[in-house]
């Protein structure tokens, strides 16, 4: 009995420490805040693949990128408040936002329907394997995560949640990088 016990805990103690591992290894391939996003390929809402270095490296713009899905509540509103704003932020500060959805291969087509029928002037990508907001946020749990990213692709910050208001404080940021950057 005593055998089974001391095995039991080391097979548990041997789980514990390879899944502690696991997870700051993840943690060490997050892309961190002054670093560069890594090129990822996403698809669009046609089925083309996009390099998300697209929108950063090659057209030099501020570039925000919001993740979200069908299913979260604050997502689509944070998508509206965005929406209602974009045409002007584009025009002020010469920059993109591009909603990243996560639904994944079961729920993607939601996405296509879901987007025709608002009026939203930026790009939809998918991420369905969770690829993009694994590597530079972790957890694609935590949606909505909005990540604002500068001229060299150079990620700026992060933040997860929103709260009706959350729109205004982005649009400051914004305003602070592209005045820097003249």
């Amino acid at each position: 009995m005593t055998h089974t016990k001391t095995l039991l805990l080391s097979l548990l103690l041997i789980c514990l420490v390879g899944v502690n591992a696991f997870a700051q290894d993840d943690a060490a391939k997050k892309v961190k805040d002054g670093e560069r996003l890594p090129s990822i390929e996403l698809t669009n809402l046609d089925g083309d693949d996009i390099d998300i270095a697209a929108y950063y490296g090659e057209n030099g713009k501020i570039t925000v990128f919001s993740f979200w899905s069908t299913f979260c509540g604050p997502c689509i509103k944070e998508l509206k408040a965005v929406a209602d704003l974009y045409p002007d932020w584009q025009d002020d500060y010469d920059m993109e936002f591009v909603a990243v959805s996560v639904d994944d291969s079961r729920t993607s087509d939601r996405v296509r329907t879901m987007v025709n029928g608002r009026n939203w002037e930026y790009d939809v990508l998918l991420d369905v394997n969770a690829d993009f907001i694994m590597s530079v946020y972790g957890n694609k749990e935590q949606i909505p995560v909005t990540i604002i990213v500068d001229q060299d692709g150079n990620v700026i910050s992060k933040k997860n949640g929103y709260k009706s208001g959350d729109e205004e404080i982005l649009e400051e940021k914004i305003k602070e990088l592209a005045a820097a950057n003249k």
